[in-house]
């Protein structure tokens, strides 16, 4: 039985009984207009290991269900090829800029990889990066420019020499984004913010560009919205792979060790709005259950996501996002 969108586009072309082709062109607009953004969240209480450590058969397993899941796909090699070719040179887009416990884990990176090589993306193909070295290197990556296999490595203030301008953004963009890489995975790590309220993928993007000190005036509203409504992020922009094993409810975004928590679990989207919307729910339960007020009550609303919501970056609607929860 054909979907309901194969229906209507039947209907067009053949222009049967009352459905003129403007009025089946004004159910696929309405349809779109509908169209639910999916966050999968899939948890395991077995990811720690003993000492707090990421075991990573488990974290591997939880990104790979997250994908598998999200794509809609039978097995793993589909659900990766969904979204990346073998042609594809990718950037994976960390959050390192606070060291370890308030970055984005390695071990939940390198089950991207293993993803990205399942797709058949050659290992010298996949570019790790975030603003500089030494912000991977405190955070537990192994610097990798030149060597063989998977790269890492920062921008080192490689970045464009005329700035890009979009609304309120007025930056040069990182080369490793605009030149090197022909698809993005952006995997940040889920913590509060100390202006925008959260952290996650939107406020990823703070490391792709050279002068983010000037982007953070009114809770960094509309400057996120404009920047991740950029071409060079939403249209290189395959997967967001959330990091929330451990995120921060307070005192973000470095880290604030009695306020981290283990969640336990890994989000996963194409939408950034929607995953951001998903994460900051997440913080707010939490800090309701340790008697805290709402991100709101102490000057930190996350203002950005109406925005860019109203300007089409995703959706921040919760009638609109599907969550499917697993584990």
């Amino acid at each position: 039985m054909p979907s309901r969108r194969e229906f209507l586009k039947e209907l067009m072309m053949g222009g049967a009984g009352m459905y003129t082709p403007a009025a089946v062109f004004a159910m696929l607009l309405q349809e779109k207009k509908n169209a639910q953004s999916t966050v999968v969240e899939v948890k395991n209480p077995s990811v720690h290991s003993e000492g707090q450590r990421i075991r990573q058969d488990v974290v591997q397993k939880m990104v790979f269900d997250a994908v598998r899941r999200l794509s809609g796909e039978a097995n793993d090699r589909a659900a990766w090829r969904k979204y990346f070719t073998h042609e594809d040179v990718v950037g994976i887009k960390v959050n390192c800029l606070f060291g370890r416990g308030a970055s984005t884990h390695p071990e939940v990176v390198m089950a991207i990889v293993e993803g990205l090589k399942l797709a058949g993306v050659r290992p010298e193909n996949i570019i790790i990066w975030d603003r500089s070295d030494g912000d991977l290197a405190k955070s537990g990556y192994t610097i990798n420019r030149d060597g063989p296999g998977v790269k890492c490595y920062g921008t080192n203030g490689e970045y464009e020499p005329a700035p890009t301008r979009n609304g309120s953004f007025n930056g040069r963009l990182s080369k490793i984004l605009t030149e090197r890489i022909t698809a993005l995975v952006n995997a940040p790590i889920l913590k509060d913010h100390g202006i925008a309220g959260i952290t996650n993928a939107c406020k990823n993007h703070y490391g792709s560009f050279d002068n983010p000190g000037a982007h953070h005036g009114n809770n960094c509203d509309p400057y996120l919205a404009d920047l991740n409504a950029l071409p060079v992020i939403r249209n290189k922009t395959r997967l967001i792979i959330c990091d929330a094993i451990r995120p921060i409810a307070e005192g973000g975004p470095g880290l604030r060790g009695d306020y981290a928590w283990n969640y336990r679990a890994i989000l996963a989207a194409t939408d950034p709005v929607a995953i951001d919307t998903v994460g900051w729910q997440i913080i707010e339960a939490r800090r309701k259950e340790l008697g805290l007020p709402p991100l709101a009550q102490v000057g930190r609303p996350v203002k950005y996501l109406q925005t860019a919501s109203q300007m089409g970056v995703g959706t921040n609607d919760p009638n609109r996002i599907r969550l499917v929860r697993v584990g």
